[in-house]
C-alpha cells in the first residue's frame, strides 16, 4: 500500500501540535506501508530518498494572501501524489490536495481534522478574507472525504456539529500518540540554569504558540496573583498576528511588574530542552480555549509532571482530573466541552474572570501540597505510557486504511 502523507508542517519545520502528531506518526507508518511525506519546504536529496517531497508556494504569489499561497502548494502536492494508493491529509493547510489528489487520480482521501476552522472566528484576524477560503477548503475536503479521523471523542461531536452533512459512519476517533521513550523524565538541570531560573523556587511552566486558541491572555492575568514563591515560565512564540503579540507584550511587561521570577523564552526551544523544563516543573499549565486534544499535555504527563489545564474539547480524555492534574471550566461563552455558546468576543478574545480566578485557585493547589503533585505525575506518567502510544496509533491508522481500500472507495466511492 502506497500512502501518500500531506501536511505542512514536518521536521525540521514543526511549530504546534499537528506537526507532531505527523512527525509520529510518519515515523510509525514507514515499517507498515509504502510512506510518501508531501510537506513544506526546500527538501533535500536525503530527503528525496527517504520518500519526503517538500513544496513551495508559488513565487507568483509571493506577498498575496496566505490562503491562496497555501492553494498554490496544494496544487503542486496533488499533482505529485499520481501513484499512490491512498492519501492522508492533516490540517486545511493539506486538505485541498488531498481532495484534488483523490479526484484527480481516483484514490481514497483520508482527512485527520486536528481543529475546525468553524469554532476558530479568531483565524479572521489573522487571515483576513483567507479565513473564509480556509474555510471552504477544509468543508469541501471534509465533506467528500472517505474517511475523517477525530483526534478526540469531543473533536468527532464537534465535526459533526459543524458537518451535519456527514455521514457518522465515516468519522473515527483515533487518539493522538506520545513517545514516552523520548518524552521521559530529564533529571539533569543544566537548561534550568541556562534559563536563568532559581533551583531553590518552583515554577509554573507554559508551552504553545501566542494565540487567541492558547489562553495565553488568560493565563498571564491568572498568574498574577499566584504563590509568589513560584516562578512563571513561558515557552511562547509564533504569534498569529501582530495583535495578539502586542497584546501578549504588554500583559508579560504587566505581570514582570507585580512578580519576581517571571521568564518568558520567545523562541523555539529544541525538544531536549523542553523535555527538561517539563520534567523539573512544579505543574504544567494548558489555558486553552479551544484544543481537539492538547498534544502538549501527553507531553507534560510523560514526564511526570501533574498538568492545570481548560475542561475543554478532548482535554478531559487525556487529563483524569483529580488523578494526573486538575482541570479548570471555562466561563463566558463555551460550555464544559468547549463548543461555542453565546458571548463570541467573550470567549476568545476578552475576560473570562471565572476562568482565569480558576486557573488560579488550582495552580496554587498543586503547589501547595508538592506530594500529592508528585502522585499526579506519577500517574500522568503511567497514563501515557499505557494509552497513548505511537504505536497503536499507527496500527489503527493502517487498519482504517485497509477498510478504506477494501471498500472500494475513491472515484467512485463517498462524496462524489
Amino acid at each position: 500500500m502506497r500512502v501518500g502523507l500531506l501536511t505542512r508542517e514536518y521536521p525540521p519545520d514543526v511549530y504546534g501540535g499537528a506537526g507532531v502528531h505527523v512527525e509520529f506518526l510518519a515515523r510509525e507508518l514507514r515499517p507498515l506501508v509504502d510512506l510518501e511525506v508531501h510537506c513544506w519546504g526546500e527538501a533535500s536529496s536525503a530527503e528525496r530518498a527517504a520518500g519526503v517531497v517538500r513544496h513551495r508556494p508559488w513565487p507568483a504569489l509571493d506577498g498575496a494572501n496566505d490562503a491562496l499561497r497555501t492553494f498554490s502548494v496544494d496544487l503542486a502536492a496533488a499533482a505529485a501524489t499520481e501513484g499512490c494508493d491512498l492519501l492522508h491529509s492533516h490540517t486545511w493547510y493539506a486538505n485541498l490536495a488531498g481532495h484534488l489528489g483523490k479526484l484527480l487520480h481516483g484514490v481514497p482521501h483520508v482527512l485527520t481534522a486536528h481543529s475546525l476552522e468553524p469554532l476558530r472566528p479568531w483565524k479572521a484576524e489573522q487571515l483576513g478574507g483567507g479565513y473564509a477560503l480556509s474555510s471552504w477548503a477544509e468543508r469541501t475536503a471534509m465533506e467528500a472525504a472517505d474517511a475523517v479521523v477525530a483526534v478526540s471523542g469531543a473533536m468527532r461531536e464537534d465535526i459533526l456539529g459543524c458537518y451535519p452533512g456527514l455521514d457518522p459512519a465515516r468519522v473515527h476517533v483515533v487518539h493522538n500518540g506520545i513517545d514516552t521513550a523520548l518524552y521521559r523524565p530529564d533529571p539533569k538541570t543544566d537548561v534550568l540554569s541556562r534559563v536563568g531560573l532559581d533551583p531553590d523556587r518552583p515554577y509554573v511552566l507554559f508551552v504553545g504558540r501566542i494565540t487567541r486558541q492558547k489562553g495565553v491572555p488568560h493565563l498571564l492575568r491568572a498568574v498574577r496573583d499566584i504563590d509568589p514563591a513560584a516562578q512563571v515560565v513561558l515557552c511562547a512564540g509564533a504569534p498569529d498576528t501582530p495583535e495578539i503579540d502586542r497584546e501578549f507584550r504588554d500583559l508579560y511587561r504587566e505581570l514582570s511588574q507585580v512578580r519576581a521570577g517571571v521568564h518568558w523564552i520567545p523562541q523555539m526551544l529544541p525538544r531536549p530542552d523542553v523535555i527538561q523544563l517539563l520534567t523539573h516543573a512544579a505543574v504544567f499549565v494548558c489555558p486553552s480555549v479551544y484544543e481537539p486534544l492538547g498534544i502538549v499535555n501527553l507531553e507534560a504527563m510523560a514526564c511526570g509532571t501533574p498538568v492545570v489545564a481548560s475542561r475543554v474539547g478532548g482535554i478531559p480524555e487525556v487529563v483524569d482530573d483529580g488523578r494526573t492534574g486538575i482541570l479548570v471550566d471555562l466561563g463566558g461563552g463555551r460550555d464544559q466541552d468547549g463548543r461555542a455558546g453565546g458571548q463570541d468576543e467573550e470567549r476568545y478574545d476578552g475576560r473570562d474572570h471565572a476562568f482565569e480566578a480558576g486557573l488560579a485557585r488550582a495552580l496554587d493547589a498543586v503547589l501547595a501540597d508538592p506530594a500529592a503533585a508528585r502522585r499526579m505525575g506519577e500517574a500522568g506518567r503511567r497514563r501515557a505510557v499505557t494509552e497513548f502510544g505511537w504505536d497503536a496509533v499507527a496500527r489503527r491508522t493502517v487498519r482504517l486504511y485497509e477498510e478504506v481500500l477494501g471498500s472500494g472507495l475513491g472515484r467512485f466511492g463517498s462524496g462524489q
